[in-house]
């Protein structure tokens, strides 16, 4: 993509047009394309019944099988298919790409035979030591994310797909390939450099270096080694720190010096997952400026100038990721919108210009993405509105009357003569027929481990299942939940005390500060000394294995193991509660607020919006209160962390902030 329009698009033209209203034909398009998909008599004339649905699944089903078995006849071993010649082809580092993205894919599918067989090869076969030139973003989210996912399905009895013979092979993998892309981080601003070992760049896409955490934080959970979590939070905290003085961020930036060498500012193309992580410190910004209702645009981060009126595919994931911010309305309206390219065409370019209502030159294809599909999966599950069966039954025809071909699916060359090209990302196995079927399931009667399993799952940029167990849910600053997974041993950062690595996984249960008086703050819940867990952690109850309780014995037993037993009233005990959880939060910011401090705003305003830290946690907070609501506002914070935070910015340039992954 052009890093700042179409070439002919001079600088004074741009601003000529933007004077002359270049921007209406924004609402003429979405007058025109999508006022039917807004009607609700229109959406019901033909629309998708329970036993269609279950029919449209299966479909989808035989779908993903006609791919996999392409790919495992005719290009196993090697990373993907091209399906048109039924040929291989090493895309990425040439270690079967596609099938390890798929394996939790089959695992969904209840798939345990080739599942099985598909964990036990890569096991033995697979190998990292290689003389290879990879990207670090793609391979953190498709190899790191899908060998950690098949591993937590395939080590736990819980999810259904045990394997006996499993002796955490794939974890083993994990960190092998983990501990040979640490040297990325290792730069000036501590950002990841894009590609890893051999060919050094300077420079890396926002989403590139943002878009680590998820996968290396679980890592060091499950490995008890914080050092992979940490490299991934400093470079997305580094990100953000260098933002505008209107909380936007560019596209590219420079890792050795810091300095944005692409400004654009949007949701799409080189940022679009940043936004997954820090959604809650830079949803405002990108509203206010980016959001032309119902779509969004590009614009100079520093000056919010609207540069580039273009619709590009990857921003489809953005009314998906405004339902699991709870911002529902405005995800209808946008997912609408896009939807109407789809329906204009059969598919959605990478690039559509809402100036001229046309497919950009030069960004003509469709590689099978799953944004939309996704998009669509999640307003079904929160609105339960079968327009959106609608949706998914049309993208399917499309696929399938479009994009089928030989041996699996082809991507789209041109939306408008519907060319097909002779490659398959793996991608499409592991996302957009994903959430295809999910969404088909979920209105048939859902029938997976993601929604009758036993966990809450996250599901991460590249659509990996990672279930939120108490061992992953730990924050290294503190416990976030009363009888907390507190695990290993003293000098990796994720505990000092005697517990067990061996619990078994089992859903995570989020502290809500929303449930104790004003004056029970977190720090009267657990002490913490320099980022370590103080005391023993008394592990899980049945209970709380189950994820529906807390009690106030245990509550009470955390009082006493944690040394903050003081000042303790029973009354402020969190009560019982049986309540199923909504969602699953694995990073929860609950700021804690002084009652003498004032609302900063400006780049101090962000301080605001930190997670209480090791050093803040005991500062005095009585009277303070907290609520889940707060943590998408201008919130206060302690003086105590603001100036700690002021005086890392002056001498570092960089930030601490706690982001929050969405499920």
């Amino acid at each position: 993509m052009p890093t700042s329009g179409p070439d002919a698009m001079q600088p004074a033209l741009r601003r000529r047009r933007r004077r002359q209203g270049f921007l209406l034909p924004f609402a003429c398009l979405s007058a025109a394309l999508i006022a039917a998909a807004l009607l609700p008599g229109a959406a019901f004339a033909d629309g998708v019944t329970p036993s269609e649905a279950r029919r449209l699944r299966d479909e989808v089903k035989d779908m993903f099988y006609h791919a996999f078995d392409g790919y495992m006849q005719h290009a196993f071993p090697l990373d993907e298919l091209r399906p048109l010649s039924c040929q291989g082809e090493d895309s990425l580092g040439g270690y079967a790409l596609t099938l390890i993205d798929s394996l939790d894919t089959l695992a969904l599918l209840g798939d345990k035979e080739r599942f099985d067989a598909a964990v036990e090869w890569v096991g033995k076969n697979v190998r990292f030591d290689i003389n290879k030139t990879v990207s670090v973003f793609e391979t953190n989210i498709r190899i790191l994310g899908g060998l950690l996912s098949a591993h937590l399905i395939a080590s736990d009895y819980a999810t259904g797909m045990r394997i006996q013979s499993y002796d955490d092979q794939l974890l083993h993998l994990a960190a092998d390939l983990a501990q040979r892309l640490l040297p990325a981080f290792d730069t000036p601003t501590e950002l990841a450099i894009r590609n890893r070992p051999r060919v050094w760049t300077h420079i890396t896409s926002t989403a590139g270096g943002g878009t680590l955490t998820l996968e290396f934080g679980v890592l060091s959970r499950l490995t008890n080694d914080s050092v992979y979590e940490r490299v991934t939070k400093n470079s997305v905290r580094g990100i953000w720190a260098r933002r505008s003085k209107l909380d936007l961020v560019g596209a590219h930036i420079n890792v050795f010096t810091g300095e944005w060498t692409q400004k654009d500012a949007g949701i799409g193309t080189s940022i679009d997952s940043f936004y997954e992580y820090l959604l809650k410190e830079a949803y405002k910004a990108a509203m206010h400026y980016l959001h032309h209702d119902p779509w969004y645009v590009e614009v100079n981060m520093n000056s919010g100038a609207t540069v580039w009126p273009l619709f590009n595919s990857l921003q489809a994931f953005w009314p998906g990721l405004q339902v699991l911010a709870g911002d529902v309305d405005p995800a209808i309206r946008t997912h609408a919108a896009f939807f109407s390219v789809w329906k204009k065409y059969g598919f959605t370019p990478e690039g559509f210009n809402l100036a001229t209502s046309t497919v950009q030159n030069g960004q003509r294809s469709y590689p099978l993405r799953p944004e939309l599909i996704e998009s669509t999966y999640w307003l079904f599950k929160a609105t339960r509105d079968y327009r959106y069966l609608d949706v998914g039954r049309d993208i399917l025809a499309s696929l399938q009357y479009g994009a089928k071909c030989p041996c699996g699916y082809c991507h789209i060359s041109d939306v408008e003569t519907h060319q097909q090209d002779d490659h398959m990302e793996s991608f499409f196995l592991a996302e957009t027929v994903k959430y295809l079927w999910l969404l088909f399931d979920l209105a048939a009667g859902p029938d997976n481990i993601v929604e009758n399993g036993p966990y809450k799952y996250i599901f991460s940029t590249e659509g990996h299942l990672l279930p939120a167990t108490p061992q992953i849910a730990l924050l290294d600053e503190h416990c976030l939940y009363a009888g907390a997974f507190c695990n290993g041993t003293a000098g990796h950062g994720y505990g000092t005390g005697d517990s067990s690595n061996k619990h078994q996984n089992a859903n995570s249960v989020p502290f809500d500060d929303s449930r104790t008086p004003s004056d029970q703050s977190l720090s009267n819940i657990l002490s913490t000394t320099r980022g370590y867990i103080k005391g023993v952690c008394p592990g899980l109850t049945h209970a709380q294995k189950l994820g529906i309780s807390y009690s106030a014995e245990e509550d009470n037993s955390i009082q006493q193991n944690s040394g903050s037993s003081e000042n303790f009233d029973e009354s402020h005990v969190i009560k019982s509660s049986v309540q199923a959880q909504s969602s699953s939060v694995i990073l929860i910011s609950h700021p804690v607020a002084s009652q003498t401090e004032e609302p900063t705003s400006g780049r101090s305003q962000y301080n605001a919006n930190i997670v209480a830290t090791a050093e803040s946690v005991g500062t005095d907070t009585a009277g303070a209160s907290s609520h889940p609501e707060d943590l998408v506002k201008e919130t206060e914070s302690v003086s105590e962390q603001k100036e700690i935070n002021d005086k890392e910015i002056a001498s570092q340039g960089s930030q601490p902030t706690e982001g929050r992954y969405l499920t």
